[in-house]
């Protein structure tokens, strides 16, 4: 059964958010991506281990997260049909989510030490204690942000192959009431799809033979997917019955 997770509506409040280094982006439109059944196959994976440490405002200034919070993101893509799935856990991050975007965990482009728009909005995880959010969703992506220089949503044009050609130029984050810069951040890193590293979002056929196409599909199902960062996230779906 795919389990879906709808987006939560911005928390009230919004506008005190807004003016906490918040200059460089409008609210915009908002408009929710496709949410979709997990595909057979992945271009490239992606881990973040998120804290307190490194939230950067989005005037580029250091801001304090949440003390003793974590997060973990892990994020598997397949940018041939533009599909992105999530499984994001959030331990000690309490509060009400805040945000002038449509919800508040996202991926920016913003490099380690620097602020920048976001990309991709998810929905934000829930729970009592540990907060959780799996699913899949496909774009075109938006944010419910505009740009106030093109009018633009800061998602407008942004694909997954971006990130794949730069993972490490987008950090995750999720930003609440008390910590409206970002409760808990990390920048992407790129780990192995089905056990072989992919370098980049290219693909293998096998254990033994890598493709020469940027965005080559990888089979993701098999036992050999049971390895790191989806190992995880498979014990992780199965122990929550989906």
């Amino acid at each position: 059964m795919t389990h879906r997770t709808t987006f939560a509506r911005p928390a009230a409040g919004l506008a005190a958010t807004a003016l906490v280094g918040a200059s460089l982006w409008a609210a915009g439109p908002a408009s929710a991506e496709t949410e979709v059944p997990r595909p057979d196959s992945f271009t490239s994976a992606y881990t973040v281990m998120a804290t307190p440490d490194g939230i950067i405002d989005t005037e580029g200034n250091p801001a304090e997260g949440q003390p003793g919070a974590t997060g973990t993101f892990d994020l598997m893509v397949n940018a041939d049909t533009e599909v992105i799935c999530y499984d994001i856990t959030l331990d000690g991050v309490t509060g009400e989510y805040e945000s002038p975007a449509k919800t508040a965990t996202h991926i920016h482009l913003a490099p380690a030490g620097e602020g920048g728009p976001p990309r991709i909005a998810f929905p934000n995880p829930e729970g009592d204690g540990t907060r959780t959010a799996s699913g899949c969703l496909q774009g075109p992506f938006t944010t419910g942000l505009e740009d106030e220089e093109t009018g633009e949503d800061t998602g407008e044009g942004f694909t997954l192959a971006d990130l794949e050609a730069d993972p490490t130029s987008y950090s995750a984050d999720t930003h609440t009431a008390d910590y409206a810069a970002g409760a808990v951040r990390g920048q992407l890193q790129q780990v192995p799809v089905g056990g072989i590293d992919t370098g980049m979002g290219g693909g293998a056929t096998d254990a033994g033979e890598a493709t020469g196409a940027g965005t080559t599909a990888v089979a993701a199902g098999g036992a050999a997917l049971v390895v790191g960062v989806l190992g995880a996230w498979l014990l992780r779906r199965r122990a929550a019955g989906v």
